[in-house]
């Protein structure tokens, strides 16, 4: 939970923007609706006969109640003031949820507020419900809108914006709206129904990177100038040593001195040793030697970094295809695993990058860095569903502990803005 935490708060670009999105879509052509219309929820059938307003607050048998073990219970455990104007609800959320708060809802009255939580205990109590009511610490009257072709391209449009792709956009909000057409939804009620869908597709490529008995197992990594590599390469080389295996780093960008220096520190960091050859010299070259070292010290792992390159230089993909051919002269069914990592700031551009050295290096996998400094994380959604290539990492920042095991749910909630329990 502790990286979800940190993958949450560092989209905050992306998830702010589809929340503002969704909440202009929902109020544009909504209109306030009463707790007592929420049978339109997909999960809250648990509300449906408890009214907006409940003139007997005492008779309501709401707090601490053994049912409700959901933390929103423990706002009810707060002694109840007398007629104070608006008393306050202490609500411990993340800073996402923090951005979606609307000071200009109106405040309701104890007894309304407890109808209300009564009405979430019932439904956090179902199983896979991501945290209700994100983010609102008003208890007014939900807006909801009714759910329409208008309110559909609407949708559309804005997924399209967050880099989903105009197929994936399509896809998504044709299953959001399979059996709810005509009904009643509000902000947070479309973004629950979101993060199921963008879990749903990418459950199947959520993968960690597979390791094989045969050693040393060559790790190919590729992309375009500035993806992060150089960083990438290192911090999986830190983890997989201290997860006991021995690691050989292999310099392979000799073109940029910069990029041998950072693999070095990283190296020591972690007291793997980095072999590097040169300024200038041929990367194939140094990849071979490289296989023959990390054979000879019974290395597990062999991590050969490559120069970055543009998928339309052809002179360049060229020489990346050489350093397959002889890596593959030493053995055969080298390199095993083909990393390509992806920068999530170029957006639908990584699309192209995907294809393009998937030709030439037989890419297995994905790496996506650099999810924090986007407001379109959609577009590892959009990758997921054209290419269905094994996401094995997201990175959110510089530190060793801002790369981790991509986890779909985590990625979805975090994307939308949902509170993940």
């Amino acid at each position: 939970m502790a990286f979800f935490k940190k993958l949450k708060d560092r989209l905050f670009k992306s998830s702010s923007r589809l929340e503002d999105g969704l909440d202009a879509i929902v109020e544009e052509g909504g209109e306030e609706d009463s707790l007592a219309s929420a049978e339109t929820a997909p999960e809250q059938d648990s509300s449906e006969t408890i009214p907006a307003t409940q003139p007997e607050p005492q008779s309501e048998p709401e707090p601490d109640a053994e049912t409700g073990p959901a933390p929103e219970l423990e706002r009810t455990s707060a002694p109840e003031p007398s007629p104070a104007p608006e008393p306050p609800i202490e609500t411990p959320r993340e800073p996402l949820a923090e951005r979606s708060e609307e000071t200009s809802a109106p405040q309701p009255q104890p007894a309304e507020l407890r109808v209300e939580e009564a009405a979430e205990a019932g439904a956090a109590a179902k199983p896979g419900l991501l945290g209700r009511l994100l983010g609102r610490k008003d208890r007014g009257p939900v807006v909801r809108r009714v759910l329409d072709d208008d309110m559909l391209e609407q949708l559309e449009e804005l997924l399209i914006t967050a880099d989903m792709g105009v197929d994936t956009a399509l896809r998504v909000t044709a299953n959001m709206a399979e059996g709810r057409m005509g009904k009643k939804l509000s902000t947070q009620e479309i973004k629950e129904l979101l993060a199921q869908e963008i879990a749903r597709i990418m459950e199947p490529v959520a993968r960690p990177m597979p390791l094989y008995p045969k050693t040393p197992q060559v790790v190919l990594v590729v992309g375009v100038n500035g993806s992060g590599k150089t960083t990438t390469i290192g911090k999986l080389a830190s983890q997989f040593k201290a997860a006991g295996k021995q690691v050989v780093i292999a310099a392979g960008d000799t073109f940029r001195a910069a990029a041998v220096e950072q693999l070095q520190i990283w190296g020591d960091r972690a007291g793997v040793p980095v072999l590097t050859a040169p300024e200038g010299s041929d990367p194939a070259s140094l990849a071979f030697d490289a296989m023959e070292k990390a054979q000879a010290d019974g290395a597990d792992l062999l991590m050969i970094d490559t120069a970055g390159r543009l998928q339309n230089r052809q002179d360049l993909m060229e020489e990346l295809a050489k350093i397959v051919r002889v890596i593959r002269k030493k053995d055969e069914s080298a390199p095993h695993n083909t990393l390509l990592v992806l920068d999530a700031t170029t957006g639908q551009n990584a699309l192209s990058q995907v294809q393009t050295f998937q030709k030439l290096a037989d890419v297995s996998g994905l790496v996506m860095t650099k999810l924090d400094g986007t407001a379109k994380g959609g577009v590892l959604v959009a990758l997921a569903d054209k290419f269905g290539l094994p996401i094995h990492a997201i990175g959110v920042g510089e530190q060793i502990d801002d790369l981790a095991p991509f986890d779909p749910e985590e990625f979805a909630a975090a994307l939308t803005g949902i509170d993940k329990d």
